[in-house]
């Protein structure tokens, strides 16, 4: 019997076109680090109150510095993939947030070695995440879930018109929500009263401007999305 020299080609899948993956992994890796970086509160100014109301010092935490970027990334999502496509991205930054929320659980309760001094650190800052990515998740999925579902109903009655309508609706709808609930999850019982309406207003505002003032660079990124999407149509 002869033998045979031929040799088959390897097999490989074939990349999706469209810049989907980019667009979640994206979403997902700015939600991984705010969920760390939100351990930290962060407060500026002196102690200033107006009619018992604490107006300063502004108090907020490390991750409004890049979770507001998530709800850009999600208006890029839900604008050029639908709700479809805005939940899968949703789900998987759910997957990985939990993922890591119980990594660092399990890392935390393992036995230290023996020369290591570092598990009261490690304690204070990742042992805590478990709760901050509890309040995340719980905030994150309410306000994402409605800031998709607010941008696709707007724009199936707009279609291309009005982006910038769709894009602050949305906005003003999910971060509401999604600000309430992470902040009273996660720091409920570490600041409360007048601290905490303060916490909640701040990271609100802060986060909505945010947007706004981003808002033409998330114009620009949807809009060459949507040009290099192969699946993407529009209307004629």
């Amino acid at each position: 019997m002869a033998y045979d020299r031929r040799v088959t080609s390897p097999r490989f899948a074939n990349r999706t076109p469209g810049h989907y993956d980019l667009v979640v992994t994206a979403f997902v890796g700015l939600l991984l680090i705010s969920n760390v970086a939100a351990v930290k509160l962060i407060q500026f100014g002196p102690d200033v109150e107006v009619f018992g109301f604490p107006i300063l010092p502004i108090i907020t935490d490390g991750g409004a510095i890049l979770f507001p970027l998530t709800y850009v990334i999600g208006d890029v999502l839900a604008e050029v993939y639908g709700l479809r496509g805005a939940r899968r991205a949703i789900v998987a930054g759910f997957v990985m947030s939990a993922l890591a929320s119980l990594t660092f659980l399990l890392v935390g309760i393992a036995p230290p070695a023996a020369d290591w001094g570092n598990q009261a650190a490690f304690d204070a800052i990742l042992g805590f995440v478990p709760r901050i990515v509890l309040a995340s998740l719980s905030g994150y999925l309410v306000g994402q879930f409605l800031n998709a579902w607010v941008l696709v109903k707007l724009k199936e009655r707009s279609d291309e018109r009005g982006l910038w309508a769709r894009l602050l609706g949305s906005t003003l709808v999910g971060e509401a929500a999604d600000t309430t609930v992470f902040c009273l999850v996660a720091f409920w019982g570490v600041i409360t009263g007048g601290t905490m309406l303060n916490y909640i207003l701040v990271g609100y505002v802060y986060k909505v401007l945010v947007e706004v003032l981003v808002m033409p660079i998330t114009y620009r990124v949807i809009t060459l999305v949507k040009r290099h999407e192969p699946t993407y149509t529009t209307a004629s």
